[in-house]
């Protein structure tokens, strides 16, 4: 029974790690956009023609999934301190749900500049993550209900 719990901890705290640095990477990344998109367009011609849209679109794309990690990253501070039944952390999935939907429309509009089968790929998952994002959320917020009418009984 404590190597589970002990488990479920190491994995939390492994996931706030990985997300920690998948956040201070994407700043990086989003930063470095108008070199990284000239660099590919010297390999890609497509992707020079479309330099300039690329670069507002990627950063855009970029800005919004940082939004989406940070709010994960906050949802898992509530995990690591096991109290995670909280208003907070209803607020910061529909954040999420709403900035996935942001991402995958924001998606079809690259698509309309420079169109990938893998851009399709990330509409979909985007789409997906808006919706289950948004179902998430409710379930919580049930879940806080129920947990604030349970702490009041006590």
């Amino acid at each position: 029974m404590k190597d589970t719990v002990r488990d479920k901890k190491l994995l939390a705290r492994g996931t706030k790690y990985l997300l920690d640095v998948m956040f201070v990477g994407g700043i990086a990344l989003t930063l470095s956009l108008p070199w990284t998109v000239r660099w590919i367009g010297e390999y890609l011609p497509e992707v020079e023609a479309h330099y300039g849209e690329l670069v507002l679109i990627y950063t855009v794309l970029g800005i919004a999934a940082l939004v989406i990690v940070r709010e994960l990253r906050r949802i898992f501070r509530t995990v690591l301190a096991e109290n995670c039944f909280v208003k907070e952390n209803v607020v910061s999935l529909r954040k999420m749900g709403k900035w996935s939907l942001f991402i995958a429309f924001m998606s079809v509009v690259r698509s309309v500049v420079f169109l990938t089968v893998a851009m399709l790929v990330v509409v979909l998952v985007f789409l997906i993550a808006g919706l289950f994002s948004g179902v998430l959320a409710q379930v919580f917020e049930e879940a806080v209900r129920c947990k604030e009418e349970n702490d009041l009984t006590i």
